[in-house]
C-alpha cells in the first residue's frame, strides 16, 4: 500500500470515527463519576526527575535512575501528593520489553510512596526532531530546552509511521491495562500546540511544521489514538486535556470549539484542563468544566509569574474536588523554574529569575517557598 493511498484511507476513517468514537467505548458520566468518587482530592506535578531533561532521558535504560526516583517521589509523600502526571514516548517502543520492565519499575516506586500517575502517551510540546540515545545538555537559562515532542515532526508526516504510533499505543496500554497503579491515560498533551514561541513561527529558528498542517494532521489523528487505547483493554479512564483560555460561555457552546477541542471533549471519559492564570479565572473555568458532568482535574498549572499559585488555587479546587496537578517539582535539566520568555530572553552568565516559574523543590531538597510546601500539605490533609 502506497502512502497516498493509506493517507486517504486515514482520511476517510476519520469521518466514520467523528461520527461514532464519541460514544463507542467512551465512559458514560455515571461511569466516569462512580470512579472518582472513589478518588481522593487528587495532588501532585507534572514530573521528570531532576537529572532527565526530557521523557526520553528519564526512561532509557542508559539513564533511568530508580534511586533519583525514589528519593523525589518519597519528598513528594511527605507533603500528601497522591498522583503525578508523567510523559512516555513512542520511540521508547522500539525496545518494548525493557521499556515496559523500566515502567513497571517505575510504577512499583510510585506504589511504594502511595503515588498513582496519569501517563500521557502523545505531547505535541516543544522540540519536534526527538532522537534516541544520549540527550543533549541543557541550553543555559532557557526554559526546557531539551523537551521533545513525541510523535515527532517526521513521524507526524509520514503515515507509513502511523501503524508503529499504533503498535506502540496498543503495546503500552495494553501492557498495563488492568494495573491499578496506574490513575488514567492522557492521551496527547495539547495536541494543536505548534509552539509558534520556541520552535514556530514566531522562532527566529523555525522547525516546526507549519501551523496550519500540524493542527490538520493532529486533528484527524487524535480520535484514533483514543480508540487505540480503548481497543487495547484500557480499564483506567483516557482524556486529552483543553488547554487554551476560554470563557464560561465559549465552553458551553460546542460551536465556538476548534476541531480539535470538539475531538478532545467528545471522546475523553474524564475532563482535563489546563489553566495558568488568576484563581478568579480558575474558578470560572472550573465551574464551566463542571457543566460537562464528569470529572474534572486540571493536569497544569503554578507558574508564579502569571499569578498562578498554590496558596490560592488548591482551596478553589478543593471546594469543588478538582484534582489539580502543578508543572514541575524539583529544579533541574529541564529548567522549568525559567519563564516561557527565556526563549526570547535567555538567563543567561548563571542569572536566575527574580521569581521562580515552576518547580516546588530546590535542587538541595529544600522547598522553594515553605510556604507553598505549607499550602500543599493542608490542602492534602497531610
Amino acid at each position: 500500500m502506497n502512502r497516498l493511498t493509506t493517507f486517504l484511507l486515514l482520511f476517510i476513517s476519520t469521518f466514520s470515527l467523528a461520527q461514532q468514537t464519541a460514544e463507542m467505548g467512551r465512559w458514560s458520566p455515571a461511569k466516569a463519576n462512580a470512579w472518582y468518587t472513589k478518588e481522593p482530592f487528587l495532588v501532585g506535578a507534572n514530573y521528570a526527575p531532576a537529572n532527565a531533561i526530557n521523557e526520553l532521558e528519564m526512561f532509557q535504560a542508559e539513564t533511568f535512575d530508580p534511586a533519583t526516583i525514589d528519593k523525589e517521589l518519597g519528598m513528594a509523600e511527605q507533603i500528601g501528593m497522591n498522583t503525578m502526571r508523567v510523559f512516555l514516548h513512542d520511540l521508547l517502543w522500539e525496545d518494548p520489553a525493557g521499556f515496559t520492565k523500566r515502567l513497571d519499575q517505575f510504577l512499583g516506586i510510585c506504589a511504594k510512596h502511595k503515588i498513582r500517575p496519569m501517563l500521557v502517551l502523545f505531547d505535541s510540546c516543544w522540540d519536534p526532531y526527538p532522537k534516541l540515545g544520549k540527550q543533549h545538555e541543557p541550553t543555559p537559562g532557557i526554559h526546557n530546552s531539551g523537551w521533545v515532542q513525541s510523535p515527532g515532526a517526521d513521524a507526524l508526516s509520514d503515515v507509513s509511521q502511523y501503524p508503529r504510533l499504533e503498535a506502540y499505543v496498543k503495546g503500552v496500554v495494553g501492557a498495563f491495562k488492568k494495573d491499578k497503579r496506574i490513575l488514567a491515560w492522557d492521551v496527547w498533551n495539547e495536541p494543536d500546540n505548534t509552539n509558534d514561541n520556541s520552535y514556530g513561527q514566531n522562532h527566529t529558528i523555525k522547525t516546526e511544521l507549519s501551523k496550519p498542517r500540524k493542527i490538520a494532521i493532529v486533528t484527524r489523528l487524535l480520535p484514533h489514538v483514543f480508540q487505540w487505547a480503548r481497543a487495547a483493554g484500557a480499564t483506567q479512564p483516557l482524556t486529552s486535556g483543553v488547554w487554551v483560555f476560554r470563557t464560561p460561555e465559549e465552553w458551553q457552546n460546542p460551536a465556538k470549539w476548534t476541531p480539535m477541542e470538539k475531538a478532545q471533549l467528545e471522546n475523553s471519559d474524564i475532563i482535563t484542563f489546563h489553566q495558568y492564570m488568576s484563581p478568579e479565572t480558575l474558578e470560572e473555568t472550573i465551574k464551566a468544566m463542571l457543566t460537562f458532568g464528569r470529572p474534572v482535574i486540571c493536569t497544569e498549572y503554578m507558574a508564579r509569574g502569571v499569578n498562578s499559585k498554590f496558596q490560592s488555587h488548591l482551596p478553589i479546587a478543593k471546594r469543588a474536588k478538582v484534582g489539580m496537578i502543578n508543572w514541575g517539582f524539583v529544579a533541574g535539566k529541564t529548567q522549568t523554574f525559567i519563564p516561557w520568555d527565556s526563549w526570547q530572553k535567555p538567563y543567561v552568565n548563571g542569572r536566575e529569575p527574580s521569581i521562580w516559574f515552576h518547580e516546588v523543590f530546590k535542587q538541595d531538597g529544600t522547598p522553594y517557598d515553605p510556604a507553598e510546601v505549607a499550602a500543599i500539605k493542608q490542602a492534602t490533609g497531610k
